[in-house]
């Protein structure tokens, strides 16, 4: 973890929008999601998945993914991936790609546009809906932005109280569940019973412009702002450690590497004006590990 700031190191920049990064462990490679402008009259994004190989190759993985936030289930055999092209959350099987349904519905109602998951040691997918990318598709949640989680393919809700939920994590130990909220200025947690289900909400830190997050094997949690480009670290306590500066911005962030003490970072300037944006995918050493799950 730092010892109070420091910054990451730019690895390539000019991709249009860089979301959702997963240290896929199998092949020692980092997927991320790339979107584009949204496009026809629902002005949805199109989105791919990418790869990315040390030290700077990147290759499309998966074209027409939909996604923003991924994951990848414990036998890293699925990538797991908030698709907001078709308002779900999806499974792509990785040896052939192929792919399937998670969540579709709440009560037969369409999402706004899952944003970024997690998986629970039993299975469970915990993720978030806010409205980001919902576009011009009709609201169904009657402007309520939620979070989820999925298990034994039935969804529950867990909130639906928060303005934009974003990313979300849970602890190494999977007895807490972690979600910024990107419009409310908080981070919030919540205790996990052992089927899964959560007990009360309370707050773990303030933050404003909360995005995607990850976890290291101390339980630190590091907290991307989209508000100030910095990733902000805080302990398990909710004390903060330090940050990470890297570009504008900040969307997401992911151990990896080998000892998986790399931390990867997703941040940049998006599309504003006619201008196109301009984001970069960033990393720094650390002296911890990241929590592979």
């Amino acid at each position: 973890m730092p010892s109070s700031s420091v910054t990451a190191t730019k690895i390539r920049d000019g991709f249009n929008f860089l979301e959702g990064p997963v240290w896929d462990s199998a092949t020692q490679t980092l997927l991320l999601s790339l979107m584009r402008d949204g496009t026809g009259s629902e002005n949805v994004q199109p989105s791919d998945v990418l790869r990315f190989t040390e030290p700077n190759t990147f290759q499309t993985f998966i074209s027409g993914s939909g996604s923003n936030g991924l994951a990848l289930t414990r036998d890293g055999g699925t990538l797991l991936a908030a698709t907001h092209d078709q308002r779900s959350v999806s499974s792509f099987h990785l040896p052939d790609r192929t792919r399937g349904v998670v969540a579709s519905n709440y009560q037969g109602r369409a999402f706004n546009s899952p944003n970024d998951l997690t998986v629970g040691p039993d299975g469970t997918v915990y993720f978030t809906d806010p409205d980001f990318q919902r576009a011009n598709r009709a609201d169904q949640m009657s402007g309520r932005t939620g979070v989820y989680r999925v298990k034994n393919n039935v969804v529950s809700l867990i909130d639906d109280t928060i303005r934009e939920p974003n990313g979300v994590a849970l602890s190494p130990d999977g007895k807490t569940l972690y979600v910024g909220g990107n419009g409310t200025g908080k981070i919030y947690k919540w205790p996990v019973n052992s089927d899964g289900s959560v007990g009360a909400r309370s707050d773990f830190a303030s933050l404003n412009g909360s995005d995607g997050v990850t976890i290291d094997c101390a339980g630190n949690l590091y907290q991307a702002s989209f508000n100030d480009g910095k990733i902000h670290v805080y302990a398990p306590s909710g004390v903060q450690l330090g940050t990470i500066s890297a570009g504008q911005n900040t969307t997401n962030v992911a151990f990896g590497g080998p000892d998986g003490q790399t931390l990867y970072i997703t941040s940049g300037t998006p599309s504003r004006g006619g201008n196109t944006g301009n984001f970069g995918l960033y990393r720094v050493r650390l002296n911890v590990p990241g929590w592979p799950y």
